[in-house]
């Protein structure tokens, strides 16, 4: 008896495609712009898309109202299970550098209808936080032109409806336009707007550090490795709402693995850069945490982070008392415009390339699969997800905020569902090589199958809180929170719009466009 390895070879093509990696000869190339972002590229737009100063400013004091002075130990409980799906996406890359990313892999892995669900909630998601960015960096533009002007008048511009929609739209439309000349246009904004929050947050972190030693302000506290232990916070559900917000701070860093066929060394780099960013993030995260609770502590009264008041918008509330002068108030206002807008545009990388590649496999119509010849970018996918995102925003602002306020709520469910869904398909993709040694056995399987069972039971706890009516707004319908209603329903949605796409593409669901399969399959003769 003989074995015959039946795997295509570097330089096979299948059904006209070029393998783009791995033992999968159908992944197939899309014709992106090859080489155009190298290491430190990647992960300056994996920071960009998770946003850390607008991240900080909008969480940080509601994680601190969730947990008190427990915060930073939920920061480091939301970055384990982050990490370890990076690790199952790095092995996934490794062996199918796709840009398809979650879709591609869950597909290979588990089949047609799983993997174009699960590539359902990473466009999902990223259509509602791109929806929500857009509102933010609005918002922040004229809080900003208010401050620069000394005119209260200029500010409230924001709170009118029709002004605010237009600036919005006029923002995502930038954005898109930004995304649509390519990775060198991306890549050149980005590493000015993710080094300005990064610069600014150092500032704040440093002012923080000494306001807290000089005592000035009553609310501070003396810094305790306490604040480091996560069983100390006070009941399950406050820990599960934290760990819920500290995942949301996290989110976005598989940007970079959406580059994988434009990055230098795709089966490695995009990995890597992954894994830097994350490291940036929780490292950034933990020192400003850290510092404003020494600087003016996580209770409720005054400047404590857990002020109901201020806890939405912490930067706002500190930037004057923390950074003093008006220049550097201003300053940090600026970092909170920049984080947001720059999340803004790099958001559209992998919501375009997922679409783009689902086209490719023909799990969408092929019109989306159509690459500019110039940018070497998927243009129509890009503007396709800029007019969803414009018409997402003005509809959920027009029907009511606590609807918009609902559907940002119900984007922690999306994530979990796409990001275990992957870390699952990591484990069952590679399980012919977890026998062969320590490392595959806990880098392909170990590790991903802890961080998909942990976002599992985070996804799972949500969607039993969100029945709750006094989960998100408090908006009911017929006695369901709204928040349970958008989120399944989004999912809901996906399950119908892929039963229409089944009758008009029944190659891709019949499994003959991008087939199950697993690194080690063999034969015998």
């Amino acid at each position: 008896m003989t074995q015959l390895d039946v795997r295509p070879q570097a330089g096979d093509t299948v059904g006209g495609a070029t393998p783009r990696g791995g033992s999968d000869g159908d992944v197939r190339g899309k014709g992106l712009g090859k080489g155009s972002v190298g290491l430190v590229g990647s992960a300056v737009i994996g920071i960009s898309t998770v946003a850390p100063v607008y991240c900080l400013t909008s969480t940080l004091g509601s994680t601190a109202g969730e947990v008190g002075v427990q915060m930073p130990a939920v920061f480091l409980a939301g970055f384990l299970p982050m990490l370890l799906v990076a690790f199952a996406y790095r092995e996934l890359n490794k062996a199918m550098p796709d840009c398809g990313t979650s879709f591609t892999w869950t597909v290979k892995a588990f089949g047609p209808r799983i993997g174009w669900m699960c590539g359902w909630g990473l466009v999902i998601a990223t259509i509602i936080v791109l929806s929500n960015l857009a509102g933010v960096a609005t918002s922040y533009f004229w809080l900003l032109a208010g401050e620069i002007t000394s005119s209260p008048s200029v500010a409230a511009l924001d709170d009118n409806k029709l002004v605010h929609i237009a600036t919005c739209l006029t923002l995502i439309a930038v954005a898109t336009a930004i995304s649509y000349r390519g990775m060198t246009a991306t890549k050149g904004v980005q590493y000015a707007l993710v080094g300005l929050q990064l610069a600014v947050l150092a500032i704040f972190v440093a002012m923080a550090f000494q306001k807290a030693s000089a005592g000035t302000f009553d609310t501070g506290l003396d810094f305790s490795w306490q604040w480091m232990n996560p069983f100390a916070v006070e009941s399950m559900a406050a820990f599960t709402a934290g760990l819920s917000l500290s995942i949301f701070m996290y989110w976005g860093w598989d940007a970079c693995l959406a580059t994988n066929e434009e990055t230098t060394g795709s089966a490695k780099t995009p990995g890597r850069a992954s894994l830097i960013a994350m490291v940036v993030l929780v490292g950034s995260y933990l020192a400003t945490g850290i510092a404003a609770q020494m600087a003016v502590g996580s209770g409720t009264a005054g400047l404590g982070l857990g002020n109901p008041e201020t806890s939405d918008n912490v930067f706002a509330a500190l930037a004057g008392p923390v950074m003093g002068p008006w220049v550097l108030g201003v300053l940090l206002l600026v970092a909170v415009l920049a984080s947001a807008t720059a999340s803004l545009q790099t958001t559209f990388i992998p919501v375009a390339r997922t679409v783009l590649a689902m086209s490719t496999y023909e799990a969408l119509p092929p019109s989306y699969a159509k690459v500019h010849p110039k940018f070497k970018t998927p243009g129509r996918a890009t503007i396709m997800a800029g007019v969803a995102t414009g018409v997402f925003y003005t509809v959920m602002t027009l029907i009511s905020e606590n609807v918009l306020t609902d559907t940002i709520f119900a984007l922690g469910l999306m994530i979990c569902f796409y990001y275990s869904l992957t870390a699952f398909a990591c484990a069952w993709y590679f399980r012919g090589d977890l026998r062969k040694s320590t490392r595959d056995l806990f880098f392909k399987g170990v590790f991903p199958v802890m961080g998909g069972l942990l976002l599992a039971t985070v996804f799972f706890k949500t969607l039993i809180d969100m029945w709750n009516p006094s989960y998100g707004s408090g908006s009911t319908v017929l006695g369901v929170g709204s928040v349970f209603i958008i989120g399944v329903g989004l999912l809901a949605l996906g399950l119908v719009v892929m039963f229409v796409t089944e009758r008009r593409s029944p190659a891709f669901f019949r499994g003959e466009v991008l087939t199950k399969s697993t690194p080690s399959l063999v034969v015998q003769d």
